[in-house]
């Protein structure tokens, strides 16, 4: 019986190629992101178990379409990972845009609360997974940086949502890498860790066996 897996950020990066190693493993996809043409390209891509669902995911409304359409097109939803996210182009506080450090909440934060509340409803009928964008960046204090502090946002989240799905029969794991060379960076970043490494990470907590609550994955480069 196949799978589903919910791709938020799956436009590019991380969500890509996490949706590309999910379908080689065997799942259907949901890929979500803003990005109607790159959607479409990547879904075209991937075949018949790939779906396209361009939505913001700082619009719940908009999130519980894609989850209803989602379950609608494969029949259910096994696991979901939040995974879109931003940095910030002027780091710091005193020198920092407001305007931006809301773009941003919205996003690692209020996006990741939105992804769960859509799904979560579908992920307790299958006891489902629920996946998360981490950092190392959200393991350590890094001197007054704020994309920091929302990814310690997610760890804590992430870690208080496995003890609440283990209750009945669901997992929750953090997707925690290091530097990575994706779009995220506006240089190229070729001595780090590719999207496929964590994508690697991603179907590795989801095939689990059973019996293994994987909550956090950390993946460090070796350069």
């Amino acid at each position: 019986m196949s799978r589903t897996l919910l791709i938020t950020g799956a436009s590019t990066g991380i969500g890509a190629a996490s949706a590309r190693g999910a379908a080689a493993a065997g799942w259907n996809v949901a890929l979500v992101a803003r990005s109607e043409d790159k959607l479409n390209a990547l879904r075209d891509e991937i075949g018949d178990a790939a779906l396209a669902i361009p939505a913001d995911v700082t619009d719940l409304a908009a999130l519980e379409r894609a989850v209803a359409r989602t379950v609608e097109t494969f029949g259910g939803l096994n696991a979901a990972f939040a995974n879109a996210g931003m940095g910030l182009d002027t780091p710091g506080t005193e020198a920092g845009d407001p305007e931006e450090w809301r773009r941003m909440i919205d996003l690692n934060v209020m996006g990741l609360l939105y992804t769960a509340r859509a799904t979560l409803p579908e992920l307790r009928k299958t006891k489902g997974h629920l996946l998360m964008t981490g950092s190392a960046a959200g393991r350590r204090h890094i001197k007054g940086s704020i994309y920091s502090a929302t990814k310690w946002f997610v760890h804590g989240y992430g870690g208080n949502m496995a003890d609440e799905m283990r209750e009945w029969g669901g997992r929750c794991t953090v997707i925690s890498p290091g530097m990575v060379d994706t779009p995220f960076f506006s240089e190229a970043k070729p001595d780090k860790l590719k999207p496929e490494d964590i994508a690697e990470a991603v179907v590795y907590a989801m095939n689990a066996s059973p019996r293994a609550e994987v909550r956090e994955v950390h993946v460090m480069p070796t350069g």
